[in-house]
C-alpha cells in the first residue's frame, strides 16, 4: 500500500465509514508505516472540526426517509481497476456479485472470470461529504426560517405601521424617567406600544393595555417587561382619537373589564 492509497483510508476512517475488511487494512497500514499516522490524525481532526462547526439544528425526518430510499435504488459506482491501481489500494468485488447490467460484455459468452473490478473509497467519501452539506444546509436554512416565522407579533405589527404611508407615532415622559411611545396607522389597522426604562410590575401584576373612548376603558391586553423594555401589541379595533392608557392590574388583566387602578401612562392619539 503506497501513502495515497493510506490517505483514502484514512478520509474513510475519519467518516467512520470504512468497512471491518478496510478498517483491519487501515490498522495494519498504521502498525507498518506509523510515519502516515499524521495524515489520519488531521483527517479526524477536520471531521470533528467540520461536526463542531455545523449548527446543532435537527433536520426534518423526511430528509433521511428520503436520503435512504435514493440510495436503495441508485447503482453503486464502480471503476475497473488500471495499470496504476494496486491490489492493495482496493477491494476485490467478485464478478457474481455484479448487478447484471455491470457484468463485462463477454463474461456470458465465455463464461471466463474478468479482472477484479474494483471501488476506491473516494467514491463513498464525495457521497458522504454531499449529504452532510445538505443536511447542514437543511438544518442552518431550518434555523434561519424558523426566526423568521417565529417572530414576536408586536414586532411584526410595528414593522408594519411603520411601512405604512399613515404612520403616526405619539411619545410621553414617565414618572421614573423612562418613555413610552404609542404607534398606529389606520391603513395597516394596528397599535403598539414601546416603552423604555418602565419598571417591572410587583409579583401577581401585569400591566394592562386600554383604549379610552370619551368615557369607555376598552381592555387591549396585557404585556410583559424585560430589563425595562417592552414591545406590546394593542388587541382590538383602534378609533381615531383613542386615548392609549395603561394601568396596574391583578395578573391576566382586570377580572371586571375596566380599570381597577389609576393609569400610569396616557397617550393622546389626537
Amino acid at each position: 500500500m503506497n501513502e495515497k492509497d493510506f490517505a483514502e483510508l484514512a478520509a474513510g476512517a475519519a467518516l467512520n465509514a470504512l468497512s471491518p475488511d478496510d478498517q483491519l487494512r487501515f490498522r495494519d497500514a498504521l502498525d507498518a508505516h506509523p510515519e502516515w499516522r499524521a495524515i489520519a490524525e488531521a483527517d479526524a481532526e477536520t471531521a470533528d472540526f467540520l461536526a463542531d462547526a455545523a449548527a446543532h439544528v435537527t433536520p426534518p425526518a423526511s430528509i433521511r426517509t428520503s436520503l435512504l430510499a435514493q440510495i436503495a435504488v441508485t447503482p453503486q459506482g464502480v471503476e475497473t481497476g488500471g495499470a496504476d491501481d494496486g491490489d492493495s489500494a482496493v477491494d476485490q468485488i467478485p464478478v457474481d456479485q455484479l448487478p447484471a447490467d455491470q457484468l463485462p460484455a463477454d463474461h456470458a459468452e465465455s463464461g471466463a472470470r474478468p479482472a477484479p473490478v474494483r471501488r476506491r473509497w473516494t467514491r463513498t467519501i464525495f457521497a458522504l461529504a454531499a449529504c452532510l452539506a445538505v443536511l447542514v444546509g437543511v438544518g442552518i436554512g431550518a434555523a434561519a426560517l424558523n426566526g423568521q416565522l417565529n417572530r414576536p407579533a408586536s414586532v411584526v405589527a410595528l414593522e408594519q405601521i411603520q411601512a405604512a404611508s399613515d404612520a403616526e407615532q405619539a411619545t410621553v415622559d414617565l414618572p421614573d424617567g423612562g418613555t413610552a411611545t404609542a404607534h398606529w396607522s389606520a391603513s395597516a389597522g394596528a397599535a403598539v406600544l414601546v416603552t423604555d426604562g418602565i419598571p417591572a410590575p410587583a409579583d401577581g401584576k401585569d400591566y394592562e393595555l386600554w383604549y379610552v373612548r370619551g368615557e369607555n376603558a376598552i381592555p387591549a391586553g396585557v404585556f410583559d417587561v424585560e430589563d425595562g423594555r417592552a414591545t406590546a401589541a394593542l388587541d382590538g379595533d383602534m378609533h381615531a382619537g383613542d386615548v392609549i392608557a395603561v394601568t396596574v392590574e391583578q395578573a391576566g388583566g382586570s377580572p371586571t373589564g375596566t380599570p381597577t387602578t389609576d393609569p400610569v401612562i396616557v397617550i393622546p392619539t389626537a
